[in-house]
């Protein structure tokens, strides 16, 4: 595909409210040019919004589980099943955008599904929109319209070679050295110092999900150009590609469904406030843990403990 020329540049920024001038977006000459990428867009922002639906589904599943008398795992509920198939569906088209379009168009439509779930939870699952949401919300689309509209947007052909050659050049091996020593920093505080707070996980996600984009692309322009007749599955580097797309992939699901999925749990768990009180031996500094009770409190004896000896010989 190669470099644009001049000409079909300045069409494509006139698309996007660019300086020079142009036949605009639905003309002829524009689609004819761009379709492939166009394709690719919608491919893109259509799966994400999937994905959001897919995550509504999961976490109407988990609140159901949790209400229940007696909750069963979330992995044999049908509709937990069911939002897993669609977010399948969603991640598989878009690992196929990645082979129509560049990435600095595919990876900022992923704010669909922020934006799709967002709005979902609240039809739906009769959420509440607040303030808070409604800013991050207007960032996130904010943030998305200057990457797609000022990112360098120069399609090229990435082949297996290329891929060696950018995997050995200084800005991609000081980009990984420095995410493999902030994931280590952030894998210290949550295992050693017990930092459980979920922007801790988020962020060891966020990382994880920028090779995911890397390895993505890598993978669906190369078995794209296989696709067109230009081999490239015969190299190394393609293998290498899926094994780190794959290792990658599975770290953020295992995070997500363990971790993010128990805080949603218990941020929407109603509070439970015993009606009778009670005293747990095993708060108390020197006693022994030997049971619960549960004093009358009309008992002239409410608030005090009972001894071991006591308590052997009402037992008995």
């Amino acid at each position: 595909m190669g470099i644009l020329p001049v000409s079909e540049g300045a069409s494509w920024n006139t698309s996007f409210g660019g300086p020079t001038t142009g036949s605009g977006p639905l003309s002829g000459p524009w689609y004819s040019t761009h379709k492939t990428q166009l394709l690719g867009v919608l491919l893109a922002a259509a799966s994400n919004f999937l994905i959001s639906v897919s995550l509504n589904i999961q976490k109407c599943a988990h609140l159901r589980l949790a209400c229940q008398a007696e909750p069963k795992p979330y992995y044999r509920s049908k509709l937990w099943w069911c939002g897993i198939t669609l977010l399948g569906l969603g991640e598989a088209g878009n690992f196929t955008a990645y082979g129509f379009a560049p990435i600095a168009l595919v990876a900022p439509l992923g704010c669909v599904s922020v934006i799709g779930s967002a709005f979902i939870s609240v039809l739906f699952l009769k959420k509440t929109m607040r303030a808070a949401d409604i800013l991050g919300g207007t960032l996130t689309v904010t943030g998305t319209y200057l990457l797609v509209t000022f990112a360098p947007n120069v399609p090229q052909e990435l082949t297996a070679r290329r891929v060696q050659n950018y995997l050995v050049s200084w800005p991609f091996l000081v980009y990984l050295i420095l995410e493999i020593i902030i994931f280590c920093l952030l894998l210290y505080f949550y295992k050693r110092k017990a930092v459980k707070h979920i922007v801790v996980l988020l962020m060891m996600v966020a990382l994880l999900a920028s090779l995911t984009v890397i390895a993505v692309k890598a993978v669906a322009s190369m078995m794209t150009l296989s696709a067109k007749g230009k081999m490239q599955l015969t190299y190394p580097v393609f293998y290498i590609m899926i094994v780190l797309m794959a290792t990658s992939c599975a770290f953020q699901v295992k995070c997500l469904l363990s971790f993010l999925g128990v805080f949603i749990i218990a941020r929407n768990k109603k509070e439970e406030h015993l009606q009778i009180p009670f005293i747990d031996y095993g708060h108390i500094p020197g006693q022994k843990l030997t049971g619960k009770i549960q004093p009358d409190s009309h008992s002239s004896r409410y608030g005090t403990l009972n001894n071991e000896d006591d308590l052997v010989k009402s037992q008995s």
